[in-house]
């Protein structure tokens, strides 16, 4: 950050972005987009590594469950919902015990993660009588019209049988030319591809900061994004170093989903029943307004 406190733009001291990040958007105008989201009928949800392992990349069968447990509520609400599901390498390491400091390594990993990690899922909705479906993609899965329609075809068939579609990149084959490279521009590409109403990404902080809350007692959340979207991403760029960088992605990748007129929210994946609030209306992590503004429907 330049000497004098300004962020981004050079003339833009921080206090000031901080103020257009926060305040930006009315009140009555955020009611009106969380009511909408509340009404979401195909629902993409996305949990990273962090929101499913513990602190040994051991997958934590609480954290895992009470997902499942909010995915089910969405269901039992109605909802068609596809499942992004990081936490493959980090359960391939925990299984093996293996950093994975090669590429082969970590492809190999994510092999046996893979199957760890689709296991339990299979059990956790099982609790539910709910069946899932594994889908794993490339960037060329993405790219190819021909490779995208079957995709989505069988999509559209698991829906239509009320299974669940967990979506990862397909790690074990992806080299550098195929990767998509992160699993939050994997969701937001699926959201846009399925026509989706809404794209739900869960994440180990409480939605969009002003800072990076695990080491600034002073960040504020940012509500809502739509107009203030220059100011945020500046915010962003600035606090986003170590652990908390992650969020950048996610702000991308939400973004992305709003230029298409879907919404999207970034929440807490540990906060209790953060899915049922979400499908209230209630106030919990950071939603994106529509690109088009259009949140009155």
């Amino acid at each position: 950050m330049p000497e004098d406190g300004t962020v981004g733009e050079p003339d833009v001291p921080r206090a000031e972005l901080i103020d257009r990040a926060v305040d930006a958007i009315p009140a009555d105008t955020v009611q009106a987009a969380r009511d909408r989201a509340a009404e979401a009928t195909r629902v993409v949800v996305k949990a990273g590594t962090n929101s499913l392992t513990n602190e040994e990349s051991q997958l934590d069968q609480a954290k895992l469950d009470a997902i499942v447990d909010g995915i089910a509520s969405l269901l039992d609400a109605g909802c068609e919902v596809l499942f992004v599901s990081s936490g493959a390498i980090g359960a391939g390491k925990g299984r093996v015990g293996h950093r994975g400091d090669t590429v082969e390594a970590a492809q190999a990993l994510a092999t046996v993660g893979q199957s760890h990690l689709m296991h339990r899922y299979t059990e956790s909705f099982a609790r539910y009588d709910r069946k899932v479906a594994q889908l794993l993609l490339t960037e060329q899965d993405l790219d190819n019209p021909d490779r995208f329609t079957n995709f989505k075809n069988t999509v559209e068939a698991l829906l239509d049988w009320g299974i669940v579609p967990i979506i990862n990149e397909n790690d074990a084959v992806a080299t550098e030319e195929i990767r998509i490279g992160d699993n939050d521009m994997l969701s937001s590409s699926v959201a846009i591809g399925v026509d989706a109403d809404l794209l739900v990404t869960l994440t180990d902080v409480g939605g969009v900061y002003t800072g990076n809350p695990k080491d600034d007692d002073d960040a504020d959340r940012i509500e809502a994004v739509g107009t203030n979207y220059d100011a945020v991403e500046a915010l962003i760029d600035e606090s986003s170093t170590g652990g908390f960088g992650g969020i950048q992605t996610k702000v991308s990748g939400a973004r992305a989903v709003s230029e298409h007129g879907i919404l999207a929210i970034i929440a807490e994946s540990t906060k209790e029943d953060v899915l049922d609030e979400i499908v209230a209306g209630k106030e919990v992590g950071t939603i994106f307004l529509p690109m088009n503004g259009d949140v009155d429907e």
